[in-house]
């Protein structure tokens, strides 16, 4: 098929679709990408249900698998319950494990029953032994479609075993080389063999230096593997280090969309949540954001409970309250800074909980000099605009030095616990990300307060 816009092949499956062009319905999805019918598929989902799973049937053998694979859980269940068991099962063993065993964990449990009661004992018994993971493991994410061969194999026998097994592999690039014990020997890619003699044999030219993961490995610790030696593909062994699968860059790419989306969402205070915005329900959603709403309000009436015992103070000097809320922006904005970065570190492995006087000493020394000239232009500023533009003669020079003092230490103390918040998560095991912005913001407002006004205390008649 020519290079054409995905939107304007949409519109003419819609045409053909309305129009009953079956045939050339048909003909049109064979010559498409898996990913862009799954997107067709998708939209038509959203319309007409019955209709999805008509056009799916009109898909080939070869490529409905894919585009399963594909959709997202409510499209897979609902072409589930459109199609006859011999069909079901003939996409389930075509499916890779990984994304069989993906759909098992997302799909309602009358749908999981009769999944596996179609598939073959093979392909049951392998996703059971998928299940039994821990989640977010290096093992669930893994699949068991790669070619092994063995050290006493030629150059011309290990070609020739590719060819008659990997047809239906997750990819020949790679190869990995095990005992028969199915322990993990070597690596040897497919460039290696072709450059190689036909008569050398592997264990001479394989490479025993293998980057590989456990099983219980983390998937982010995978993904970063990944990231630090520029892989394809990592082996997988269990506890007495048997070949048990390989996690693909392919299933990579999707832990780390995973992961970020993660972290954004708990950086902003909203439990995580594995399906898509567009897929979830008004309550959904709200189930989601309540309760990080709910325990940051009930926090900030700390904040309530401290203008409340200065309020003398804030009624003979009322010029304060006027500034109160850029002293509480500021500090948030400066813990934000400090978090997020130490955050994003954290997860690159760029530092580890032991750096953390190294980054409380960086973060001190940013403090000072964010802190200094924010402080240095409040000053003139409020002399400037507020004094002599705007005319408020309660800005005096005392009460300039007061708000700008206070700026040096909020940032101080904002940066301070931007920085260290998260690395104590990190510390007693729970994700840095949940000690970002909304957390940190409002101790920060409290603080902030309690700065203030003691300094104010300190310097100005009340």
């Amino acid at each position: 098929m020519e290079n054409v816009d995905y939107e304007t092949i949409h519109d003419e499956l819609f045409i053909m679709l309305e129009q009953h062009m079956i045939k050339e319905l048909s003909q049109t999805l064979a010559e498409m990408n898996e990913f862009d019918i799954s997107e067709f598929l998708g939209e038509l989902w959203e319309q007409d249900q019955t209709r999805m799973g008509m056009v799916f049937r009109l898909l080939s053998k070869e490529i409905a698998a894919d585009v399963f694979a594909n959709l997202e859980v409510e499209e897979q269940e609902t072409i589930i319950n459109s199609i006859t068991d011999t069909e079901l099962a003939g996409i389930v063993e075509s499916l890779q494990v990984d994304d069989a065993v993906d759909m098992m964990e997302e799909l309602p449990a009358n749908v999981v029953k009769r999944v596996m009661r179609t598939a073959t004992p093979g392909t049951r018994n392998l996703i059971n032994q998928y299940l039994k993971y821990p989640e977010n493991s290096a093992g669930s994410i893994m699949t068991a479609e790669f070619v092994d061969l063995k050290k006493y194999m030629s150059v011309r026998e290990a070609i020739a075993r590719i060819r008659r097994i990997g047809e239906n592999k997750e990819t020949i690039y790679v190869c990995y080389v095990t005992s028969a014990k199915r322990k993990l020997e070597g690596v040897v890619t497919v460039k290696h063999l072709l450059l190689s003699d036909d008569d050398e044999v592997l264990e001479d030219i394989m490479d025993t230096n293998v980057i590989f993961a456990h099983t219980t490995d983390d998937q982010e610790e995978v993904s970063r593997q990944f990231s630090d030696y520029d892989l394809i593909a990592i082996p997988v062994v269990d506890k007495e280090g048997c070949l048990v699968g390989i996690v693909t860059v392919d299933d990579v790419i999707d832990v780390m969309e995973q992961e970020a989306t993660e972290d954004i969402e708990k950086m902003a205070g909203i439990t995580p949540s594995d399906r898509p915005y567009s897929r979830m329900s008004v309550p959904e959603i709200w189930k989601h954001r309540i309760p990080w709403l709910m325990f940051l309000m009930i926090s900030a009436t700390f904040t309530g409970m401290i203008m409340t015992h200065f309020e003398n103070a804030l009624a003979a000097q009322v010029v304060l309250a006027s500034f109160i809320p850029m002293l509480m922006d500021t500090g948030g904005n400066s813990g934000s800074q400090a978090s997020i970065a130490v955050i994003r570190s954290l997860s690159l492995g760029d530092i580890e909980p032991s750096d953390v006087v190294k980054v409380i000493w960086k973060e001190f020394r940013v403090a000072i000099l964010c802190g200094v000239s924010l402080a240095a232009v409040n000053f003139v500023k409020m002399l400037l605009v507020d004094r002599m533009l705007i005319g408020n003669t309660n800005v005096t020079l005392i009460v300039a030095a007061t708000v700008s003092l206070t700026l040096v230490f909020v940032v101080l103390f904002a940066k301070f616990l931007g920085s260290t918040f998260p690395i104590l998560a990190e510390k007693v095991g729970l994700d840095p990300a949940v000690m970002a912005s909304p957390l940190i913001t409002t101790i920060t407002d409290a603080v902030s307060l309690l700065i203030y006004f003691t300094i104010a205390k300190a310097l100005l008649p009340f």
